[in-house]
């Protein structure tokens, strides 16, 4: 990793919270526990949150050429999480206040629903799981 920021899509603060090592592939778990591993390490650091392809999209199967091949329901997804958070795209944060707002704005069954509900990890989410 150890860029001088890291990129990230504002609906992976919640799949960073609820990751348990499932992914779509080897390359897409240790891309996704090194970014992790990396925003635990420096969470003062300010991160660039952005709607589209990002760090952790790097290594996951939909990733054709830095387009997402799901686009339209990820960008659905990180739209909604800024729109709630009324944030914006390519918005500097610190990944301690992301997880806060995140933590304190969306911890509700129905925000976890309309965000989520389309996901195909949902059901192994320890985030998601938390909501029910």
């Amino acid at each position: 990793m150890s860029k001088n920021i890291l990129k990230i899509r504002a609906h992976h603060f919640l799949c960073m919270q609820g990751f348990q090592g499932y992914g779509y592939n080897d390359n897409f778990v240790c891309n996704m526990s090194k970014v992790i591993k990396e925003i635990k390490e420096n969470g003062e650091k300010n991160i660039l949150l952005i709607n589209y392809c990002d760090d952790i999209c790097q290594a996951c199967n939909n990733n054709e050429n830095g387009s997402c091949l799901d686009y339209d329901n990820i960008r659905r997804m990180d739209n909604l999480v800024l729109e709630k958070l009324e944030l914006e795209n390519k918005q500097l944060i610190s990944p301690l206040q992301m997880f806060e707002l995140v933590n304190n704005k969306l911890k509700t069954l129905e925000a976890g629903n309309e965000i989520c509900g389309d996901c195909s990890w949902k059901e192994k989410c320890l985030f998601y799981i938390a909501l029910k």
